[in-house]
């Protein structure tokens, strides 16, 4: 099988090794162990600080295209005048392509949804990564890919993989998910008993989206309120000096506690210990920081966007969270201390959450193709 693939995501060549983003990386080993031969229509080049991890395997062909950005007169310019070679070079792999694989969403991606639909009898697939809710506020161009990909009249003999089940979903739609751990790594772990002081456990980006800085106000208020709880964040990024200060101003360097960027397996032994873990996102796809807590029986505390609702089946897997600046903290302090309540949301998100292995992952990608 000669596979394609078009992504945003960028490959890098580092002293002829392909590497790219880790997680991307990560998942992309898994599509390509199962075919034959694989093209990547991607960028080549990052400007900015990216966590990478080099292919499996390095037999593959990379087809070098520019970023199509429009932040600025001249990028979006260049962008719109590089349109016409790009749509060539788009049609011209997929005419060679056994299998197209589309990572959506992103402006090449929603460049290559609409030269796909010339190529009504090529097998297709497209992983969704972003917030498929179709009554979110999103960007124009990614509502136009959920458009001409959910149309069966536009694009044909396709999946389209999006995250959790949406009501009036067309037969392109599949539902679908993103694991991190192995069936393997399921072991016995002393159960929670939830006794004072909470742990909870931060782990993303410090920046806007993920609302670090939020989330350590959110501890603030909950001790002031006498809730006995300490947290552990796990990340860097610009709001680090902010939660720094923050954290030295409200008497709080006993009780959130910054470990930084860490390696997987540290994450997941910090997971293990921890009863909550909080994720307050403006936008989400699959969180996976949700799924790996609830892997291991922390309990979610996340706003509801993008499939949350669904994952944590409107609140008996987590608690839910409608507005972060108008959280009722005398409400959320009286479910935090009904020890009987967290140890049902406990097992159910462990139960729920151990559906989602990387063994189900693997199994089902080598199905689809």
């Amino acid at each position: 099988m000669d596979f394609l693939v078009i992504s945003d995501a960028p490959i890098l060549d580092k002293k002829g090794i392909y590497e790219g983003y880790a997680p991307y990386i990560k998942e992309m080993n898994i599509w390509l162990d199962s075919v034959d031969q694989v093209t990547f229509v991607c960028p080549t080049s990052y400007k900015r600080a990216l966590l990478t991890a080099p292919f499996d395997r390095q037999d593959i062909n990379i087809k070098s295209l520019r970023r199509l950005e429009f932040n600025s007169f001249f990028v979006a310019l260049i962008s719109i005048l590089t349109l016409p070679y790009q749509a060539i070079v788009l049609w011209s792999a997929m005419r060679k392509a056994d299998h197209i694989h589309l990572r959506a969403p992103g402006n090449l991606c929603l460049l290559a949804c609409m030269v796909q639909v010339l190529f009504p009898n090529k097998k297709k697939t497209a992983k969704y990564a972003g917030n498929w809710d179709p009554l979110s506020k999103q960007p124009i161009a990614y509502r136009l890919q959920k458009k001409i990909l959910s149309s069966t009249t536009l694009t044909k003999n396709i999946q389209v993989l999006v995250y959790g089940e949406w009501e009036n979903s067309t037969s392109n739609i599949t539902p679908f998910f993103t694991a991190s751990y192995y069936l393997e790594e399921i072991d016995s772990f002393k159960k929670r008993n939830f006794d004072k002081p909470l742990r909870a456990i931060f782990v993303g980006t410090m920046g806007s989206n993920k609302r670090p800085f939020e989330t350590v106000q959110l501890i603030n208020k909950l001790r002031k309120a006498g809730l006995d709880i300490v947290l552990e964040m796990f990340g860097d990024g610009p709001q680090m000096e902010d939660i720094k200060w923050y954290r030295k101003e409200n008497g709080l360097l006993d009780y959130v506690i910054l470990r930084g960027n860490q390696q997987a397996n540290t994450v997941k032994e910090a997971y293990k210990r921890s009863d909550l873990v909080i994720l307050l996102s403006k936008s989400e796809g699959w969180p996976k920081v949700i799924a790996e807590g609830m892997f291991w029986g922390a309990i979610p505390i996340v706003t509801q966007v993008s499939c949350v609702p669904w994952m944590l089946d409107n609140g008996s897997r987590g608690i839910l969270v409608e507005d972060p600046d108008k959280i009722n903290t005398t409400q959320l302090i009286k479910q935090l201390e009904d020890s009987a309540s967290l140890h049902k949301m406990s097992n159910a998100a462990i139960y729920w959450s151990r559906q989602y292995t990387m063994d189900t992952f693997t199994a089902q990608i080598k199905e689809l193709l």
